[in-house]
């Protein structure tokens, strides 16, 4: 599977390294500092949760995750180790191709030409776009760069309810392709980091119907 996909990703252009273990993949992406990790969740020696992790640790590389497993847990999982996206095998190896694209054109900060911005508060949380940072009170907020995505778009529209399609476009990108319902695990780690209880939340309304919109906290 690694040399099927390797071969799809060399006719679009990149560049690719294959690992086949857990410990290999990391020290690979120390040593590589690559664009895109594409990491299976079943590896030896170390699972794609913790290899993922362990690269968060050094690197904010996009990380797709690939497994035989559709539960919805291992999604959560995926995501909390800071995943940017998932697929499920069986996939298309042009999806995937697809996806990589799709997260490249992202983009990794904000330019440093644009005025600055000024912080966004909404009651004790604070969202500092320019220098990506989340504050509650005095407690800085340690976000994946996804979850972080996700409250810089609702937060710069703080009364626009925003569709799941809306949000994917805004983070993801208009080229991405999958499950709208990827915004609702990203955004159930967003609450639980942010002590944002879903049955009343305060920072990220769901609004039925629709998707999600700021709350005033």
């Amino acid at each position: 599977l690694a040399g099927v996909v390797a071969s799809y990703l060399k006719k679009e252009g990149f560049t690719p390294t294959l690992a086949h273990t857990g410990p290999e993949s990391v020290a690979a992406a120390e040593e590589l500092d690559p664009d895109v990790v594409i990491l299976d969740l079943g590896l030896p020696g170390m699972d794609g949760v913790e290899v993922c992790r362990r690269i968060r640790s050094f690197s904010d590389c996009y990380v797709l995750m690939l497994t035989a497993r559709a539960d919805e847990v291992d999604k959560i999982n995926g995501f909390a180790a800071g995943a940017d996206d998932y697929l499920t095998k069986p996939f298309s190896p042009r999806e995937l191709v697809a996806r990589v694209n799709a997260v490249l054109r992202r983009p990794r900060e904000s330019s440093l030409a644009e005025a600055p911005t000024a912080p966004r508060e909404f009651g004790p949380l604070r969202v500092l776009a320019d220098g990506r940072e989340v504050w509650v009170g005095n407690a800085q907020i340690s976000l994946t760069r996804t979850e972080f995505d996700i409250l810089d778009v609702l937060s710069a529209h703080p009364h626009l309810a925003m569709s799941r399609r809306q949000i994917i476009e805004a983070v993801w990108g208009p080229g991405w392709v999958g499950d709208d319902h990827i915004v609702d695990v990203h955004v159930a780690n967003l609450r639980k980091k942010l002590d944002d209880p879903p049955t009343q939340p305060r920072y990220v309304l769901t609004v039925r119907g629709v998707g999600y919109r700021m709350g005033t906290g």
